[in-house]
């Protein structure tokens, strides 16, 4: 299991529009912010809004928000929004013709279900403490 640059750079945006969450921010002032490229950072929230986490606006003062206080968004969402997957193994992303006399399967999900498990008890809001 590896975090991409596509999830942490996703956490450090979000985490930037988590500072004035009520209020628009630019792609610009967030990238200024922290040090990522417009591109690619566009590329992300773009994930992001799909995945529910981020809203836009256009417009003179248009720009990008969280949908909800960052108390209520976790950083299992935020790397679910970019990250294809965070499975350990590839058995656990596809179906294993030996799924069913796997001695190890039951592992591989328990480590699984962990890392779920400790990516949702952190919430935006810890992470900003």
């Amino acid at each position: 299991m590896i975090v991409s640059s596509r999830g942490r750079y996703a956490l450090r945006i979000c985490l930037a529009l988590s500072q004035n969450w009520r209020e628009y921010q630019s792609v610009n002032s967030v990238c200024t912010k922290e040090g990522i490229s417009q591109k690619y950072a566009e590329s992300l929230i773009s994930a992001l809004v799909k995945a529910g986490v981020c809203e836009g606006t256009r417009g003179k003062c248009g720009g990008y928000r969280l949908t909800r206080p960052p108390e209520e968004i976790t950083a299992a969402e935020v790397i679910a929004a970019t990250e294809p997957s965070l499975a350990a193994v590839g058995c656990l992303k596809e179906p294993c013709p030996r799924a069913e006399r796997c001695k190890t399967l039951p592992f591989w999900r328990a480590l699984d279900e962990t890392v779920n498990e400790f990516l949702s008890r952190y919430s935006l809001g810890d992470l900003m403490r």
